[in-house]
């Protein structure tokens, strides 16, 4: 996982603005984008009960908060928080409800919000800090892993069935990384640390990732081995490998100040083998090594609970830091697993527990889609597995029954559908997906939609994973004959994203993504508001450009994330939507006006025109999807107050080709799209050109330009996925417009 520094430093500062100035009138709600929203509210019905209550810190800072909550106008709740935010311990009755918030050293009460629980409201309670400490510390170790879990010896045939061959996989994976994985030291990275983001210096802390990530995985893979079969060797492998992270300087190159992410994952992994291994790292009463590696993992946690806790706990005030998210998540079980035996660990769970588990996620709503895009989803993914399932043995609180993170097991269905090639949206876009851990996440979910997608990927499961899962997996007692994919269509509005499937089940579908986003290009995402992907077959035909060679680089901020690299509007030689900035582009932004899907017409209507700040006054697209002649009419209608040369930007990791004729297509391993324009006004196809593509990779682009700057226009274009020839024509009679693919008629909104 990629980041910068640059929005930590912005975070920091930031966070203390909302105390500068004096209250507002309503001074729940900030008028900083990046601060934490007032929710709930609207008169939504709330997924979760009960729901997290949030708002932007008073200017006072007082030491706490009394926060009022209201049945049908009859106070019903009442309760006080030392954080701007609070998740009732117990769900709430099905009603209508209204609450407000004060600090505890004033009656400035917010204006009254309104919000639902009803009856299809998901149950999700989480208890109190003490007692889930109190839970935690009656369990034994190894508390990471269900109280069940017997060793190899003692499994059941039908246990054996389901999971030997995962234990044969990590068998043969930890037997090979033995002798073929070498052991970190400081001495690979003698780059001394710096503020400056150098070529050098990125490579660097990539490297140490590449490295400690590895030796990681096999330290627990060890110890989980151990824990299953008992063979010393196997404990020597773990107690090797803990060695060597426990003998690296916790203020050298992989500390928390050089490598926040390494650091972070050599103290979960450290916590997590002294965990596992319980016993069997004190010998004759000796618990050197034990308090060796428990001493690592205290000074590494240290530094990164107090990043994290800055100022009352920076998340708690600006949510939206994606690494700062990550690692909460990493303090969470770190703390966790670490309760009696690191006296600050108590601190550390207070602060990180209940805040994780209720905040989860700021990249959507409640229905679970992922703005930064599906790479990003993917990661976010592997955290959950490598998280969420210790979590939930030593605490009891399961966040994959939290309804946020069911939808986004749906979203995964979605968006990186089984033989998909390449991601969508954000960066990363344009890597494989590493299916084992959407099949892990959609596995601990016993629904029919679950069932499908683990059914149809191939890849198997992480096997370390599956052996500390719970048996069996919940995916698994749903029927075969009960397995049935999501609906063919599907929009994520608080990510403004829509998924338009030929037919989900049939691994040959076409597949056109849209997305017009209320999280316009913030953090891991692209100036692409308006933009769409098109897949056949899971090939990629027209598609996103660039790579993500590291965040913030130069060819980053000069073309991955601009509108010219991807499928969207550009006018006067590629000028796109406003990227530039940290909070900005939260506020630059897309929004769907309008979807709808039936058997045959899926639509869905964009408006990117806040994502170019003011260089256009408008600027929609429209897409219709007809299923029965697998064609896409996509209009985009755009105004600008001065006179403007506008482009419509495709892009293909295969040749663009106009023939004699004129016709334009993309065949990329055998599938094809023809590109036909139905221009209502002069235009021309030229071919454009980008920075070289990554390596053994093709990138073609193109463009339709208009022929002379005007101040309003449309493009009107048919996508004929497969060349059919599909019959296309536009009827201006009767003082409508209509385009006719094949036997479907669309109708059309006039030129503006």
């Amino acid at each position: 996982m990629k980041s910068s520094n640059r929005p930590l430093l912005r975070s920091a500062l930031l966070l203390l603005l909302p105390l500068c100035g004096s209250a507002q009138a309503d001074w729940v709600q900030a008028t900083d984008p990046l601060a934490i929203r007032p929710l709930p509210d609207n008169m939504q019905t709330q997924a979760q009960n009960p729901p997290t209550f949030s708002w932007s810190r008073h200017a006072s800072a007082p030491p706490s908060y009394v926060v009022q909550v209201f049945l049908n106008g009859v106070l019903n709740r009442t309760y006080s928080t030392s954080r701007n935010w609070y998740l009732p311990p117990k769900a709430l009755p099905a009603g209508r409800y209204t609450w407000r918030v004060r600090p505890s050293t004033s009656q400035e009460w917010s204006t009254p919000r309104s919000f639902v629980i009803a009856s299809n409201s998901q149950l999700f309670e989480v208890p109190e800090n003490l007692a889930l400490r109190t839970a935690v510390m009656r369990k034994a170790r190894p508390r990471a892993l269900p109280s069940g879990l017997k060793p190899f010896s003692s499994w059941s045939v039908a246990m054996r069935a389901d999971r030997q061959p995962a234990l044969t996989a990590l068998t043969n994976e930890v037997n090979y990384y033995v002798s073929s994985l070498t052991t970190v030291s400081d001495s690979e990275w003698p780059l001394p640390p710096s503020k400056i983001r150098t070529a050098a210096l990125v490579a660097q802390q990539s490297n140490i990732m590449q490295r400690v990530n590895p030796n990681a995985r096999q330290l627990e893979a060890a110890a989980t081995l151990y824990r299953v079969t008992g063979q010393q060797a196997y404990l020597d492998e773990a107690i090797r490998r803990g060695d060597q992270f426990a003998a690296l300087d916790v203020n050298g190159p992989t500390s928390f100040a050089n490598q926040d992410m390494g650091s972070r994952m050599i103290a979960q992994s450290l916590m997590k083998a002294i965990d596992l291994l319980a016993g069997a790292l004190v010998v004759n009463g000796d618990t050197t090594r034990r308090d060796r590696w428990l001493s690592v993992v205290a000074a590494r946690t240290r530094a990164l609970y107090a990043d994290l806790s800055a100022g009352g706990g920076r998340l708690d005030q600006l949510p939206y830091d994606s690494h700062a998210a990550t690692s909460m998540a990493f303090l969470t079980l770190t703390s966790t697993l670490a309760l009696g035996d690191i006296p600050e660990a108590e601190q550390w769970f207070d602060f990180s527990f209940r805040a994780f588990v209720s905040s989860f996620s700021v990249w959507s709503g409640p229905e679970g889609g992922f703005a930064n895009g599906t790479a990003y989803a993917e990661y976010e993914a592997d955290f959950a597995l490598q998280i969420w399932p210790a979590l939930a043995q030593a605490t009891g609180v399961n966040m994959f029954g939290k309804p946020w993170s069911r939808g986004f097991a749906q979203f995964l269905m979605h968006f990186v559908p089984p033989g998909q090639q390449t991601h969508v949206f954000g960066d990363g876009h344009e890597t494989a997906p590493e299916y084992r851990f959407m099949k892990g996440f959609a596995s601990r979910y016993a629904t029919p939609q679950a069932a499908w997608y683990v059914q149809n990927l191939s890849r198997p499961n992480d096997v370390l994973a599956t052996l500390q899962a719970p048996y069996p997996m919940p995916v698994s007692t749903v029927t075969a004959t009960a397995a049935t994919p999501p609906a063919n269509a599907a929009y994520y509005p608080s990510i403004g994203w829509t998924a338009m499937h030929s037919n989900l089940a049939d691994n040959g579908r076409t597949s056109l993504y849209f997305k017009a986003s209320p999280y316009g290009s913030f953090n891991h995402s692209h100036g692409d508001q308006n933009g769409f992907v098109l897949f056949s077959g899971g090939v990629p035909l027209l598609t996103e450009t660039g790579w993500y060679d590291w965040y913030d680089s130069p060819m980053w901020n000069s073309w991955y994330r601009q509108s010219k690299s991807h499928n969207a509007l550009t006018f006067d030689g590629g000028v796109g939507q406003v990227v530039e900035g940290y909070e900005e582009p939260l506020s630059r932004n897309g929004r769907i006006n309008a979807f709808s899907t039936t058997p045959a017409v899926d639509y869905v209507e964009g408006d990117a025109t806040a994502a170019y700040a003011g260089l256009l006054t408008s600027a929609t697209r429209k897409i219709w999807y007809v299923r029965g002649s697998d064609t896409a009419v996509i209009l985009d209608q755009f105004a600008s107050a001065t006179p403007r040369v506008f482009e419509w930007n495709f892009h293909a990791y295969a040749p663009i080709v106009a023939d004699a004729a004129g016709n334009i297509s993309v065949t990329n391993q055998n599938r094809k799209v023809c590109v036909v324009p139905l221009a209502t006004s002069a235009q021309r196809f030229e071919r454009r050109s980008g920075p070289p593509p990554q390596s053994g990779t093709y990138e073609d682009h193109g463009v339709f330009v208009k022929a002379a700057a005007a101040t309003s226009g449309e493009f009107l274009t048919v996508l004929d996925i497969g060349c059919k020839g599909t019959a296309v024509s536009l009827d201006t009679s009767g003082g409508l417009r209509k385009v006719v693919v094949g036997t479907q008629a669309l109708t059309l909104p006039l030129p503006k």
